[in-house]
């Protein structure tokens, strides 16, 4: 799975240094896998979560979230957020409410 880009979990540690490591083995995982399906996102990443059109992933022991967009087909998958749990706690009211 090529993930576009690695600057935004980089940034995001920067701001949260206990997440770094984490973040890394995240990537490390996500950047060397292949999903076909979310069902196959959920066999590596057991807390993943489907929330059209985003996948959310619990880091760090559900303490940091990275939001993403993926595309099977493409093998690609685009970092869209990286949050703490109180920031993706607040993200995801406003995204619901824009989307009611």
């Amino acid at each position: 799975m090529h993930v576009i880009s690695k600057k935004a979990i980089e940034t995001f540690w920067l701001k949260h240094p206990v997440a770094k490591s984490s973040l890394e083995a995240w990537y490390r995982l996500a950047s060397t896998s292949s999903f076909d399906n979310f069902t196959k996102v959920k066999q590596s990443f057991n807390s993943a979560d489907y929330v059209p059109p985003y996948t959310v992933f619990d880091v760090g022991g559900n303490n940091f979230r990275v939001i993403a967009v993926i595309h099977y087909n493409r093998q690609k998958l685009y970092i869209r957020e990286v949050f703490t749990h109180a920031e993706y706690d607040h993200w995801n009211k406003a995204y619901r409410r824009k989307k009611s």
